[in-house]
């Protein structure tokens, strides 16, 4: 079941969550892999995914229906898509802080 779709300057994403509760974030491939990621929430529309030291995305107008599931989850998967296949997946644990915008800044 989707949660929450956007579409925004740097490419798409999806959340998605199955019958157990595990939450997937499919979204447009970035340049390079992941080292030791974290997706950074505080329970409303935006969050972040820190994916190494050279790149991070932001997600914003995250859809409300998404936050309680995002904030009962201690991990979930990422799928990066390359033009319709996927390029990789990891699981990354998440991070409850209490603003992420103060950390885009």
């Amino acid at each position: 079941m989707a949660i929450s779709n956007e579409i925004g300057q740097k490419g798409r994403y999806s959340i998605l969550q199955n019958a157990k509760g595990d939450i997937m974030l499919m979204m447009d491939s970035r340049i390079g892999g992941p080292e030791n990621p974290r997706f950074i929430y505080d329970g409303g529309n935006m969050a972040l995914l820190y994916r190494s030291r050279e790149s991070s995305v932001a997600f914003r107008n995250i859809d409300e229906g998404a936050w309680s599931a995002l904030k009962a989850v201690r991990e979930i998967l990422v799928v990066e898509i390359e033009e319709n296949d996927v390029e990789r997946e990891y699981i990354v644990p998440v991070r409850i802080v209490k603003d992420v915008n103060a950390l885009m800044v």
